[in-house]
């Protein structure tokens, strides 16, 4: 039985939070606080598992023996215990413990601890650590005390709660659990499957998939796990995050995707049953130099224009999608429904390659790094019954309530979203979704234009024109500056000055 109840745990977490307010960045308290969580989880886990080892074998207990009762190698001069009894440059102690527990679990935990200098007091005064320190002592993370549910329900809370303090800086490491669940719904990961997010985050849509399968009452530790984050601090709150969910079996690699895919096989990129992300929208500078001889032939349709990766996303993904039974979801700008020039053709591309299953219009403001319109792109490898040669369009951009900082989809409203992508039929009956499964020769005749407003009048009359207007207008701006740039650029070279 567990020791506290979810919200005494949720309110203990948010309160060592607190405990670095003043000194510390609001926007970097995940930094300090989940490294801080995750060793004294790992310590309190090695005393239990000591116990039980003890209980069982008492005084012929050997080393040997005990090994296997632990998941981690815990040295002696690196347990929690230890750490309590530092009176005097706790930062630099502190660090020297995290760095032997890396290195004693080279496999496991190298690098899971990120890259806070704990010895630096301008960053962190010893006041404040040790306030840190004294908030998780009174609390016990052993499975006893907390469960793997409770524990991670606490550890999805405090991601929000540090969206909510961190503002736009949000979207480098956390989607709105509504849109991951909505995804994972509709992708619906089996047991015995992989997973692979290629631009992970905080691993929020890996934990959810893995959600899905337990909520549904099947086996999941048979679900691969894969993901790739190019920021440290949080691909290493991505691989907590999978621990203290109780997944033991995953590969969080760090790396830029789109320059150096991580995952790949001896004839080419790695491929997967579940393919899901929300990438950084319209990351410029972001490699396509190289694309024109992509190694890993993800130019499936073209290569993407330079000061945009939304396409290359897209195109890494559905290469990375198993053939036969992959499934692909991924959340982007609405600006891929309908921007011109390059990505017009290798939105031509897309939809005659049959693949691309479904366009869901998201409500506004549902993100933290942007206020645009969003959408996400449902791809399969193999169409479900009646679906060859369709596309389903689904507007759910009035499926919200308004919150502080930005609106929410409600449990309901994934729901109804799901209804309709499963039916093909309106769910509401009232006009507050709406979907349509048009045929590609209908598309063709739009020019390959995916905007919801020429499928769905009710996404018109929401004003999302508009939006994706101001969006359309951005983009031009911006390759109004590029060619400037190069024209400049080219008559320099010339010898005009």
């Amino acid at each position: 039985m567990a020791a506290f109840t979810q919200q005494e745990l949720v309110s203990r977490l948010w309160d060592a939070a607190n405990s670095l307010r003043g000194p510390v960045d609001p926007a970097d308290f995940k930094a300090y606080i989940f490294p801080i969580l995750f060793f004294k989880w790992i310590s309190d886990n090695w005393d239990w598992e000591h116990a039980r080892a003890v209980e069982e074998f008492g005084d012929d207990l050997t080393e040997e023996i005990e090994a296997d009762y632990h998941r981690f190698v815990v040295p002696a001069d690196a347990h929690w215990s230890q750490l309590r009894k530092v009176s005097e440059n706790v930062g630099v102690e502190l660090q020297h413990m995290l760095d032997k527990l890396q290195a004693a679990n080279p496999e496991r935990l190298a690098s899971i601890f990120g890259d806070v200098a704990w010895g630096n007091k301008e960053r962190i005064p010893e006041t404040s650590l040790q306030n840190l320190i004294d908030t998780f002592d009174g609390l016990r993370l052993d499975p006893d005390s907390v469960s793997h549910d409770m524990l991670g329900n606490a550890y999805e809370y405090l991601l929000g709660q540090f969206a909510d303090e961190s503002g736009k800086k949000a979207g480098e490491f956390f989607t709105p659990r509504s849109v991951v669940r909505l995804i994972t719904k509709i992708l619906d990961p089996q047991p015995g499957e992989s997973m692979y997010d290629p631009a992970c985050g905080s691993g929020g849509m890996l934990v959810e998939g893995i959600n899905e399968i337990r909520e549904a009452g099947r086996e999941i530790h048979t679900l691969r796990i894969y993901g790739q984050e190019v920021n440290l601090t949080t691909s290493a709150i991505a691989r907590m995050n999978l621990y203290l969910h109780g997944i033991e079996d995953h590969q969080i690699l760090r790396g830029d995707t789109l320059r150096q895919p991580k995952f790949r096989t001896q004839t080419g990129l790695a491929r997967f049953d579940v393919v899901i992300a929300n990438p950084p929208f319209s990351l410029k500078k972001w490699g396509g130099e190289s694309w024109g001889n992509d190694s890993w032939g993800r130019a499936l349709w073209g290569v993407p224009p330079a000061n945009s990766a939304d396409y290359a996303w897209i195109q890494h993904m559905v290469r990375s999608m198993r053939p036969e039974t992959g499934r692909v979801g991924v959340v982007m700008p609405h600006g891929v429904l309908f921007r011109g020039a390059k990505e017009g053709e290798i939105r031509k591309g897309m939809v005659e390659s049959g693949l691309l299953e479904a366009v869901i219009g998201l409500p506004n403001n549902l993100f933290y790094s942007t206020s645009i319109p969003a959408c996400v792109l449902i791809f399969r490898a193999t169409a479900r019954e009646g679906r060859k040669g369709f596309v389903q369009f689904i507007d759910a951009t009035a499926k919200f309530t308004k919150a502080r900082n930005q609106n929410h989809m409600t449990e309901a409203d994934v729901e109804s979203v799901i209804d309709a992508y499963r039916t093909g039929e309106d769910p509401d009956g009232n006009g507050g979704l709406q979907t349509r499964v048009v045929p590609l020769s209908e598309i063709a005749g739009n020019d390959y234009d995916l905007n919801l407003g020429r499928y769905i009048r009710t996404a018109a009359k929401a004003g999302v024109n508009v939006e994706t207007t101001l969006e359309e207008l951005r983009e031009s701006e911006s390759a109004f500056d590029m060619a400037r740039d190069a024209m400049w650029e080219r008559l320099k070279e010339a010898g005009y000055e």
